[in-house]
């Protein structure tokens, strides 16, 4: 069991899958959320937690202030785990459960999201990660934040183009890591530029 650790379901308990992922620490958790409190991320924000597993990230979001938690999970027991935590909080429509795999998923979701919360297995391929991560910089909204925990061992996130690092810090063997979406580059025609004659 792992629990809520602050907002309206602060200390209630979710259930994990039996076995296959790896729930975030309270520890880790309190960390990320402490950031995304402080930036004001949550208020009303629509989030995005892939790999999902218990739930832990996408419900605490909910829990502490966003609007509407997606979680997708490919795992058929997590999936079931992931939707009986739901029913236990109420969650009603704030929380979607999506029994899918990440990649799938987000070449076909179009939506905005203003915060996309990534926990990966630590064994994935970084290359693999590296395209998880560009299809998640191109569903980041404005201003928006992606934040993935990752193995400390397996160095800096292969961030893409479109997100920008803001900062990473390691908590024994796990790393967590922050971009948002990176500024787009002024063509210098339109800002009035010189052009060659």
């Amino acid at each position: 069991m792992t629990r809520i650790i602050a907002g309206r379901w602060g200390g209630r308990r979710l259930a994990v899958p039996p076995r296959g992922t790896r729930p975030t620490t309270d520890r880790v958790r309190e960390a990320v959320f402490s950031r995304l409190d402080h930036g004001d991320h949550l208020r009303g924000a629509r989030v995005l937690d892939l790999f999902a597993g218990s739930g832990a990230l996408g419900f605490e979001a909910v829990s502490r202030g966003a609007a509407h938690a997606t979680l997708v999970e490919a795992d058929a027991r997590a999936t079931a785990v992931l939707r009986s935590n739901a029913r236990d909080l109420s969650a009603g429509g704030a929380v979607t459960v999506v029994k899918e795999r990440v990649r799938p998923f987000l070449s076909r979701d179009a939506e905005p999201w203003d915060v996309i919360l990534l926990d990966p297995p630590y064994d994935i391929p970084r290359a693999e990660l590296a395209q998880v991560l560009a299809a998640a910089g191109d569903r980041i909204a404005p201003g928006g934040l992606v934040v993935l925990e990752w193995s400390s061992r397996a160095g800096d996130a292969p961030w893409p183009d479109t997100l920008e690092a803001v900062a990473s810090k390691a908590y024994g063997e796990t790393a967590i890591h922050y971009a948002r979406a990176a500024a787009p580059e002024l063509d210098a025609d339109a800002d009035g530029g010189s052009v060659d004659a």
